[in-house]
């Protein structure tokens, strides 16, 4: 069995911060390119931040500068630091194994953790 279990998540202030983890168990994890994503009610999955198995993070949307994505492959863990949060963050915040096609786009797997809630709200 290979499965991913995100934490970390929590309500915060507009402005706060937070660091979302994503702990690996039955993967190759230090191969493994990785990504989080996050999705609200009613919205699409949405891609967040991406970075392969020896760093190069790459961050879409909103995220960039604000967003921070980083791994430990000692201890086969994932994490997205994140700060200045706004209201627009709130999500259900998810990792996923998967890979890179022609170098720039991450294409995800069916491997996703269960999702962390993050919530900002005053």
């Amino acid at each position: 069995q290979v499965h991913l279990v995100e934490s970390g998540g929590g309500l915060v202030q507009p402005g706060g911060s937070l660091r979302l983890s994503c702990v690996s168990d039955g993967l190759d994890f230090e191969t493994q390119t990785m990504a989080w994503y996050r999705q609200a009610p009613g919205k699409q999955r949405e891609l967040v931040a991406a970075i392969r198995a020896l760093g190069n993070p790459q961050y879409w949307g909103s995220a960039e500068g604000r967003f921070t994505i980083s791994r430990d492959n000692t201890r086969d863990t994932l994490y997205l630091q994140m700060t200045s949060l706004k209201p627009e963050d709130t999500a259900l915040y998810y990792c996923n194994a998967g890979q890179y096609h022609y170098g720039r786009d991450y294409v995800p797997s069916d491997l996703w953790g269960q999702g962390t809630q993050v919530t900002v709200s005053s």
